[in-house]
């Protein structure tokens, strides 16, 4: 797999971008998802996520995590080129996720982790819209969350 990692420059990220890159291995992996695919990964600052989530989605507010994903509605997707299967991208607020840890009283690594699955899982398709679709998505991110290694 190909996982792409950005820490954009003002993030004072503690964490590793080959750490990040083996758990966003680990998510798709527990998806099934084929080794031949491609996840962009960027940790941001809160300003910037403000404004993706203003500008792509009509919010107007800072959030936690974004997801981009690249793969069409249509179930008539066509492998590129290259081979790849380009997911998408997803979007992490470091100092969300740090703010979110503090509260939750974990680590700011556990807290990547659940950000980063639920951002995996939206690129994949999930969503939590409606209230069925909330208890799978949220059922299927605490099974991924109990088959992640190196959380601390």
């Amino acid at each position: 797999m190909e996982i792409n990692v950005l820490v954009v420059k003002g993030v004072a990220a503690n964490v590793e971008a080959g750490w990040l890159q083996r758990v966003a291995e680990q998510v798709l992996t527990a998806q099934n998802i084929s080794p031949s695919a491609e996840l962009s990964l960027v940790l941001t600052t809160p300003k910037k996520i403000r404004e993706l989530n203003r500008d792509y989605l009509g919010e107007d507010s800072p959030t936690d995590v974004l997801s981009f994903p690249m793969e069409p509605e249509s179930s008539a997707f066509v492998m590129p080129p290259d081979g790849k299967l380009h997911l998408g991208e997803v979007i992490i607020s470091y100092s969300q996720a740090a703010a979110q840890a503090r509260e939750h009283q974990h680590s700011v690594k556990k807290e990547l982790v659940i950000l980063l699955i639920h951002g995996v899982l939206h690129v994949l398709g999930f969503d939590h819209a409606q209230p069925d679709e909330e208890r799978r998505m949220r059922a299927r991110e605490a099974e991924i969350l109990g088959q992640v290694e190196g959380l601390d």
